[in-house]
C-alpha cells in the first residue's frame, strides 16, 4: 500500500490503531506472493485505507483528502500531461502562476514528487494523499483512458532528486536544515535527539556551533524524512545505518554522506557535505609557505616512492592528497585509487571503491590496480601490514605511491610503519617523505585587526616571543563570520624528508625522537613552529596554534 509498509505498521500501533498480535496474525494469514501484512489488514476489516494513509500523511506534515474528478477544472488537468501523471501515479487538483498541487497515494512517495518537479522544468509542487482506486479512477477520466491506470508512486529518477522543491512542513523543515548548513559553510551537519530537545548543530571552520532546535515533536518525522531521501530503511532504527543524499543549492551540485546511530533518545543524524568544489583547491591554497610548497611540489613529482600525508580525523588529509592527485594528474600517467568511500568522482583518475562484502579490502584492491600498470597509486588509508607492505613493494618497483597514515607527527609514520609489521629495510628503501598537518581557523579578512599581546599570551608564546611582531592579529567578530572572528581554515605543516642518514636510523629501528632530532637538524620545521610563523603573518590566531598543537614541544 505504501513505500515502506514495516514503518508504517510501526506508526498505526503507537497511535493505538493495531495491536503487534493482530500484525502477528495477519502475517502468517498472507497467502498471495506479493500480498504484505498492511494489505490484509486493510481486507480483513483490522484497518481501513483512511486509518492507513491518514496516519501516515499527519506524521509527515501532509493533508489527506478523497478525490473528486468531477471538480477538478480540465484546465487544471492539462498542467500535466497524460503520460506524465501516469508515469508518477499523480493527478493534479490545483494550480496557480507559480505551483501547482497533486495527489497521489504514497505519503511516502516523496521520489514521486521530487522527479515530478524536476520534470516540470523546477516549478513548485506541493501533494495530498488520497486513496489509490480514486486517483486511479480520477485518472482514467480525466485523461479519457480506456481503462484505469496502474498508479505507481515510485519512479526512475530517485537519485535526481533536489530536496528543495516540497512544500510539506516537516519535509521543508528538513530541507531547510540542510540548505542552511550549506550556505553557512558547514562541513558537516549534525541532527541529535536529546532529553527534551532535538539539538541540531553544524561544523564550520572545525567548530561545532548550535542552530535554532526544531521541536521535539518533529524529531520523528525529520529524522524519517532525511533517512528517505538518503534511501536508507525508515523502519529500521536499533542499528546504524549509512546512505547518501545528492542535492543542488543555488546550482552547486553536492553530494551529502549520511550516518545514523541508535541513541537513548532516537538516532542521531550526522551529515557530512562533500563539495566537490574543494577538489579546485590547488597546493597554495591549502596553506603552505612558499618554502615548504617549493619542497612539497619537488616530493610530488618524483617518479617513485612512497608520500604519506598524516594527523588526526579531520586534519585535511584527504583534500591535501586530492590536491596532489590534480596536480600531477596528466594525459602521459595513469592515476589509480583505493578509497574507502569514494568521496569525490575525479575527472581523469580511475578510482576503485572498497567493498569488504565482495572481499574487496585495501590489500585485496592494491594487488588488483598493480597489475592495471599504474604511475601514480593513492591508498586512501593505510591500516594493516598487508597493505602496507604491498604499498612499500609498489614504490621499490617504480610506482608513485600516496597514502595517510593516523600519527601525531611527521617522524612518528617510520614507527608507526614498523609497528604494524613492516621491515625496517622496506620502510627505509620505500618512504621518501611523511607529512604531519593540522587545521586552524584563518582569521576573519573582513574583521581582522592588529592588536598588542597580554603578557599571558607573551608568557604562552615561550621562546616564540623573540620573534613574534610587537603587533600580532586576531578577528573583531562580524557578520561574514558568524561574530567568530574566523573564515575559513588553512593548514599547518610538518615535512620529514628522508635522507641517507635516516635512512640508516630506520634500519637500526631508531626511535622517533632520533629521527625526530636528526629532520630538525636539516631544517624540519615542527607543527607550532610553523604555526608561529603563520601567526606572525596574520593568517590565524596565537589560541588557534596553541589549540592543535598541545603535544609540540617548543
Amino acid at each position: 500500500m505504501t513505500s515502506n509498509d514495516e514503518y508504517v505498521l510501526q506508526l498505526l500501533t503507537e497511535r493505538g490503531f493495531i495491536t503487534p498480535d493482530q500484525i502477528d496474525a495477519a502475517a502468517k494469514s498472507m497467502r498471495a506472493e506479493n500480498e504484505t501484512t498492511l494489505d490484509v489488514l486493510v481486507a480483513g476489516g483490522t484497518l481501513s485505507e483512511d486509518d492507513v494513509l491518514g496516519t501516515v500523511a499527519d506524521q509527515f506534515g501532509l493533508k489527506y483528502c478523497h478525490v473528486n474528478a468531477d471538480a477538478i477544472s480540465p484546465d487544471i488537468v492539462k498542467e500535466i500531461p497524460a503520460d506524465i501523471a501516469k508515469k508518477y501515479g499523480v493527478v493534479p487538483v490545483v494550480a496557480d502562476q507559480d505551483s501547482i498541487t497533486v495527489a497521489l497515494s504514497d505519503p511516502m512517495g516523496y521520489d514521486a514528487i521530487d522527479s515530478l518537479r524536476y520534470v516540470l522544468n523546477g516549478r513548485e509542487v506541493e501533494a495530498v494523499i488520497s486513496p489509490k482506486a480514486e486517483i486511479a479512477a480520477a485518472m482514467a477520466k480525466l485523461y479519457q483512458a480506456d481503462e484505469p491506470a496502474d498508479v505507481q508512486t515510485r519512479d526512475e529518477f530517485g537519485d535526481a532528486a533536489d530536496a528543495s522543491g516540497d512544500d510539506a512542513p516537516v519535509i521543508k523543515l528538513a530541507t531547510m536544515l540542510i540548505t542552511n548548513g550549506i550556505k553557512m559553510k558547514a562541513s558537516d551537519i549534525h541532527l541529535e535527539p536529546m532529553e527534551k530537545e532535538f539539538r541540531v548543530r553544524y561544523r564550520i571552520d572545525g567548530a561545532l556551533r548550535k542552530m535554532d532546535s526544531p521541536p521535539k515533536r518533529l524529531q520523528g518525522a525529520i529524522i524519517s524524512r532525511i533517512k528517505i531521501m538518503s534511501k536508507m530503511k525508515i523502519s529500521e532504527k536499533r542499528a546504524p545505518q549509512d546512505g547518501r543524499i545528492q542535492i543542488t543549492v543555488n546550482g552547486k551540485d553536492l553530494d551529502l554522506r549520511v550516518n545514523s546511530v541508535p541513541t537513548n533518545h532516537g538516532e542521531s543524524i550526522v551529515m557530512r557535505v562533500l563539495d566537490k568544489s574543494n577538489l579546485a583547491l590547488g597546493l597554495p591554497q591549502l596553506g603552505f609557505l612558499s618554502d615548504d610548497q617549493t619542497t612539497f611540489e619537488r616530493l610530488i613529482k618524483l617518479p617513485d616512492g612512497v608520500v604519506l600525508v598524516t594527523g588526526p580525523t579531520g586534519s585535511g588529509k584527504t583534500t591535501t592528497l586530492y590536491a596532489c592527485l590534480g596536480q600531477i594528474n596528466t594525459p602521459d600517467k595513469k592515476l589509480i585509487t583505493v578509497e574507502d568511500p569514494v568521496e569525490y568522482q575525479m575527472s581523469g583518475i580511475n578510482q576503485v571503491q572498497v567493498n569488504k562484502d565482495v572481499g574487496l579490502d585495501f590489500s585485496a584492491a592494491l594487488r588488483s590496480i598493480l597489475r592495471q600498470a599504474p604511475n601514480i597509486v593513492m591508498i586512501g588509508e593505510i591500516r594493516d601490514e598487508e597493505t602496507a607492505g604491498i604499498a612499500m613493494e609498489a614504490a621499490l618497483t617504480g610506482h608513485l605511491v600516496f597514502s595517510t597514515l593516523h600519527t601525531n607527527d611527521a617522524p612518528s609514520a617510520v614507527t608507526r610503519l614498523l609497528d604494524i609489521g613492516v621491515k625496517p629495510f622496506l620502510v627505509a628503501s620505500a618512504l621518501r617523505a611523511a607529512m604531519a598537518q593540522r587545521l586552524v581557523r584563518a582569521i576573519c579578512e573582513n574583521c581582522k585587526e592588529a592588536y598588542t599581546p597580554s603578557d599571558r599570551e607573551v608568557k604562552m608564546l615561550g621562546n616564540f616571543a623573540k620573534t613574534m611582531p610587537e603587533r600580532m592579529f586576531h578577528g573583531a567578530g562580524c557578520d561574514k563570520c558568524g561574530r567568530s572572528g574566523y573564515k575559513g581554515r588553512k593548514g599547518i605543516f610538518e615535512i620529514f624528508k628522508v635522507d641517507d642518514t635516516i635512512q640508516r636510523l630506520i634500519f637500526d629501528h631508531a626511535p622517533a625522537t632520533l629521527l625526530r632530532q636528526r629532520a630538525r637538524e636539516m631544517g624540519m620545521r615542527t607543527l607550532r613552529e610553523d604555526g608561529m610563523l603563520k601567526v606572525a603573518n596574520g593568517m590565524t590566531s596565537l589560541a588557534e596554534v596553541l589549540r592543535v598543537t598541545m603535544g609540540d614541544a617548543d
